[in-house]
């Protein structure tokens, strides 16, 4: 895991974010998430500076369709937003994970 991968699952494992479960390294048909709500079919992915490239956002554009049709959603936050803003990529999961109709 990365460093901000390593910060974000500090506060996402054992339960401690609100109750919901979440896995890390999951996978989901050909791809693995780096992180997953199962409960919720919530998916979040900590992006580097790899996920710049044209091929890996095309890459990316075909993950997320894939999700999508299997009835996942996906967040994308940035290394840099885990630094940054913790507590709003927190708050925002938090907004996300109880909007998704999924219980």
């Amino acid at each position: 895991m990365t460093d901000a991968e390593v910060i974000l699952w500090s506060h996402l494992r054992r339960d401690q974010f609100r109750r919901l479960r979440f896995r890390r390294q999951h996978p989901i048909g050909p791809y693995v998430a780096d992180f997953v709500c199962t409960k919720r079919k919530f998916v979040i992915e900590v992006d580097g500076e790899t996920h710049h490239t044209p091929e890996q956002l095309l890459h990316d554009m075909r993950r997320r369709a894939y999700l999508e049709d299997r009835g996942w959603r996906e967040m994308r936050v940035t290394n840099q937003d885990v630094y940054d803003d913790l507590d709003g990529v927190l708050e925002t999961i938090w907004r996300e994970t109880r909007d998704t109709g999924h219980i």
